[in-house]
């Protein structure tokens, strides 16, 4: 009875110890943070002091040194680029003719007669493992015996999809397609002619002028990239709008071979896509949802490996498909380490920053095996994380790598349950979770983070102009959000 009397008090005694710590750190990242306005204060207290008109030899003086840093405070805050803000999105949600089971995909693939049984017990295994649910959608041509995969069929799944989305947005924005300026649309593995931009263009009869780009072959961090182009035009153009449309297409990509590292993007891929309208535009800040704080993309395609991790090529029986290497994990996770790097600087508390170099420091005058590498608290920068839902070893990486929360993991693993891998779209469907939940407040704070073939891994920082309402317009998980968060069974 003593026994487990001091293992319960030993117990309790940690947990006390724990919760000091904690309140220690937050303490230490207060005083930090603050310590910046503070000295300026004392400063500007201080200069006040010394600049009193009894030690000028005229009042003229001292009026006129006050002047000169008033207008250079002014100078200074002024910011040569203009300001991009995300006045809406959209996510498309297909239709339940195409919503399709785990038993539906292994049927379909049974019946198609393309994979060998060992490839089918291959499938039926990455499924179990992969995070998806009962009712990810797939493209209709896919659905059929035999399978149809033909450019029409293609570039009916596509436009489906873009123009879902495109219709949506603009009705949430009561933009005009006259009034666009700028179009970006990213399709991986899909690049028909004329482009996907231009089919765009030609539906909705947008203007001659009109700015258009069309990424192809830039795999599921593409939609972080459109961002990126479509804020570095807005910042050089006039009173524009944007419109970005990221999508992917499963028609023309269904891999018909049964090589094991090509079939598993036949598991995870799901069809989906999105369309964000940007706006450069002052006057469109008090009705947008957020502005663009920040875009950071990193690139490691020079090295061989990473480049080569996820690979378009033909298998053993001239079967085109996309190879992904044992080496992908192992890639992303360096591509990742570059990219917070390079962010974290801007976007971590100078508290974390402090702790950063310090560790860093000890580790280059110190053996590095005896001191570990600092990995900097990104919850104490950003309150939600948008990670694309490439799969859930990725995810279960990220989520150890960043040490973040099962909560904050949320939206990317319900997104990846419920939707599949839609590629580049994937960290929009997160964001509709998070407005869906309710759990928008004005200025939070979200971090978008894609992955894609290269290899890169891009990032995309928002803030929340206002307290997100998603009940009040269309949302591709209003009708069932109540649903959600459901437990994924690891098998």
């Amino acid at each position: 009875m003593m026994v487990n009397e001091k293992k319960k008090t030993g117990l309790e005694n940690e947990q006390i110890e724990s919760v000091r710590l904690k309140y220690v750190k937050l303490g230490y990242h207060y005083l930090v943070s603050h310590a910046l306005y503070l000295s300026l204060i004392i400063t500007l207290f201080c200069l006040l002091i010394l600049t009193h008109p009894s030690t000028f030899a005229s009042q003229e003086m001292f009026l006129l040194t006050i002047s000169m840093g008033f207008l250079a405070a002014i100078y200074s805050t002024r910011r040569p680029r203009r300001n991009v803000y995300l006045l809406n999105f959209a996510c498309f949600k297909p239709g339940k003719d195409t919503m399709v089971s785990k038993e539906l995909f292994l049927q379909l693939c049974n019946d198609s007669e393309y994979f060998t049984p060992e490839s089918l017990g291959f499938l039926k295994k990455i499924l179990e493992r992969s995070g998806l649910g009962e009712r990810t959608y797939g493209s209709t041509a896919l659905m059929q015996i035999p399978v149809i995969k033909t450019m029409t069929e293609a570039r009916n799944e596509t436009e489906t999809v873009m123009f879902g989305a495109i219709d949506e947005v603009l009705g949430k924005t009561g933009v005009k397609p006259g009034d666009i300026g700028i179009l970006v649309v990213n399709s991986s593995l899909f690049n028909p002619s004329p482009s996907l931009a231009d089919t765009i263009v030609n539906h909705y009869k947008l203007r001659q002028s009109i700015v258009t780009y069309n990424l192809g072959g830039m795999g599921c961090s593409a939609g972080i990239i459109s961002i990126d182009l479509a804020k570095q035009l807005l910042q050089v153009h006039g009173d524009s709008y944007a419109l970005v449309v990221s999508t992917e297409n499963l028609t023309y990509n269904w891999y018909k071979g049964n090589n094991r590292a090509m079939l598993v993007t036949n598991c995870l891929f799901r069809v989906g896509g999105a369309a964000v309208l940007l706006s450069n535009r002052s006057s469109d800040r008090c009705h947008s949802k957020y502005e663009l704080v920040r875009t950071l993309l990193t690139h490691t395609g020079a090295d061989d490996r990473s480049h080569s991790c996820v690979y378009q090529q033909e298998d053993e029986t001239n079967e085109v498909g996309v190879l992904l290497s044992k080496d992908l994990m192992v890639v992303a996770g360096e591509a990742l380490k570059a990219n917070i790097t390079a962010l974290g600087p801007s976007v971590l508390p100078i508290s974390e920053q402090l702790l950063f170099l310090a560790r860093l420091f000890l580790r280059k005058t110190l053996k590095k095996k005896i001191v570990k590498p600092y990995v900097p608290d990104f919850k104490l920068a950003f309150e939600h994380f948008c990670i694309h839902a490439g799969g859930r070893s990725v995810l279960d990486e990220l989520e150890k790598s960043l040490g973040l929360l099962p909560m904050q993991m949320e939206p990317s693993r319900m997104t990846l349950y419920r939707f599949g891998n839609t590629s580049s779209s994937s960290v929009w469907y997160e964001i509709a979770y998070l407005e869906a939940k309710g759990r928008m407040k004005k200025r939070d704070r979200v971090w978008q983070i894609g992955f894609g073939s290269g290899f890169k891994c891009n990032s995309c920082v928002w803030r929340a102009l206002k307290q997100i309402d998603a009940t009040v317009e269309m949302n591709p998980w209003m009708d069932e959000i109540h649903e959600f968060p459901v437990e994924v069974p690891l098998k």
